[in-house]
């Protein structure tokens, strides 16, 4: 594990090399790619709580497990023991890559309450309507913020319809989104139980 950190830190050098701009931008796409690919034997063999957590904190999320207030963000201190102890409950993918290809991370998350989306450069309406499919989701989550993530438009926002039991959503700095009035409506009149908070111009 600790060899993932010491890589972390090498890739990181290579921001200084005199590369051109495009260059530089395909091959960091192609190095999130990287870390956003799913490896099926790998959940299978550690499960799903732990495949998940090695996946977003190698994307730069944080993670924080059922009967814990502290958050893991560091990924070769992620706690070990039995398989299936620790239960992700929140997700917080601030400043993080993760990626629609990664999503299938989650398939077997069953007890996810919280996710907030801020300034994910790779989220975009197909992530929030392949997220929205998860069957396991759609029961556990609760509480869900986007924020600063610029390739979100309506349609996303809609997917997120599929939450039946969401209790709390907040939408800010979002350009994409251009009719508010009609989000607002559609989600109280789907879920009348649901707090919803904008921050849109």
């Amino acid at each position: 594990m600790m060899l993932f950190g010491k890589i972390s830190q090498q890739l990181y050098g290579l921001k200084k090399l005199p590369w051109s701009r495009r260059d530089s931008r395909y091959f960091w796409e192609w190095l999130n790619a990287v870390f956003n690919k799913v490896d099926y034997e790998r959940i299978r063999v550690v499960g799903p709580d732990r495949a998940a957590s090695e996946w977003l904190l190698r994307c730069g999320a944080l993670v924080r497990y059922r009967g814990q207030e502290k958050w893991q963000k560091d990924y070769n201190l992620l706690p070990t023991g039995p398989l299936n102890t620790y239960k992700i409950q929140a997700i917080d993918a601030t400043d993080s890559c993760i990626m629609s290809i990664g999503f299938d991370h989650m398939v077997g998350l069953e007890h996810v309450e919280k996710i907030k989306l801020c300034k994910c450069h790779y989220i975009e309406d197909s992530c929030l309507q392949k997220l929205s499919q998860l069957e396991n989701l759609q029961k556990s989550l609760l509480e869900m913020e986007i924020i600063a993530c610029g390739n979100v438009t309506d349609n996303g926002i809609f997917a997120l319809l599929r939450f039946r039991n969401l209790k709390y959503l907040f939408l800010s700095d979002l350009p994409g989104i251009k009719d508010k009035e009609s989000i607002v409506k559609a989600f109280t009149t789907a879920l009348p139980s649901l707090e919803i908070k904008l921050n849109l111009k």
